[in-house]
């Protein structure tokens, strides 16, 4: 999971940062960590997280890391392979660096569509039993910027700020 989580203990805007730093605020939590909901703040959508390190204790073989690479058959053209041949490094780091570069390239601004989505998918979950929830999404996915703040103004704070973070780029 790339990107940032939101943490809230009910109403409360817990906490916003990448998983390590979502885990180890839980963790420092202890017991009052069991009823906090996650969302991931790229799609707004509930994610569960595992609380415990990964890493293992197991003693390091010989070689290299697996690292979760994966073999796969990779259909290109002659001369792609001729290009890749061509490129320090050999062609699995070439198609990885790609492959990294394109997602960079993803990560860049949200699209309007994107952040309706999540604040949509989020103001579900934490508001979606508010007064003036119906009319704010209509006012969301009608890029009403004035009439999704109007309407949100009586939530709890932690919920409206971070739906009107989520869903700006919609209204920008």
């Amino acid at each position: 999971m790339d990107g940032t989580l939101t943490a809230f203990a009910g109403e409360l805007w817990i906490a916003t940062g990448d998983q390590g730093e979502i885990r180890a605020a839980l963790q420092a939590m202890g017991n009052d960590a069991q009823n906090i909901l996650l969302f991931d703040d790229r799609t707004g959508r509930q994610v569960d997280i595992d609380l415990e390190d990964s890493v293992s204790q197991a003693p390091r073989g010989r070689g290299r890391p697996k690292l979760g690479v994966q073999a796969r058959e990779v259909t290109l053209l002659p001369r792609q392979w001729d290009w890749l041949a061509q490129q320090p490094g050999g062609v699995s780091a070439v198609l990885r660096r790609l492959v990294d570069d394109a997602r960079k390239a993803e990560a860049g601004p949200t699209s309007p569509r994107a952040a309706m989505d999540a604040a949509y998918h989020f103001t579900t979950a934490m508001a979606g039993d508010r007064p003036g929830y119906e009319e704010a999404i209509r006012a969301l996915y009608a890029k009403d910027a004035a009439r999704f703040t109007a309407l949100s103004r009586n939530w709890p704070s932690g919920i409206r700020d971070h739906a009107l973070a989520l869903a700006a780029p919609a209204f920008a």
